[in-house]
């Protein structure tokens, strides 16, 4: 038996901010629904941002668990974190916060839904 990736379901109150946050930063195509956005990647599995009007943000940092997280690859963190915050996402901790060793390697960031993820170098 083996099992493949078909899709990433993330909840959001407001589709249309969380969809357009995705598609501006990672590319591809949306088709929308009235409950869903599907977006489509070369050679990644479709993300789907699922209508969750009761949706509430995790409250990570302060020591809530998260389910679960994103990590992108990019091979220059720097601009990688303008694009991310032009595209509507938000910093869950300072660049200045982040370990010497880390600030080239790594950062944390929020979609407009409030899913944490990590920008990585590639």
């Amino acid at each position: 038996m083996t099992f493949s990736l078909t899709s990433l379901i993330v909840d959001a109150a407001d589709l249309e901010s969380e969809s357009s946050f995705w598609h501006r930063l990672l590319g591809g195509s949306i088709t929308r629904t009235a409950t869903h956005h599907f977006l489509q990647l070369d050679g990644f599995p479709v993300i789907v941002i699922q209508q969750a009007p009761e949706h509430v943000p995790p409250r990570w940092p302060d020591g809530a668990s998260q389910q679960m997280h994103f990590d992108l690859a990019t091979d220059d963190v720097g601009s990688a974190d303008k694009r991310v915050l032009d595209a509507g996402g938000r910093r869950l901790r300072p660049t200045d916060d982040v370990a010497p060793s880390a600030q080239q390697g790594s950062r944390v960031y929020a979609s407009p839904a409030g899913h944490p993820f990590c920008l990585r170098s590639a």
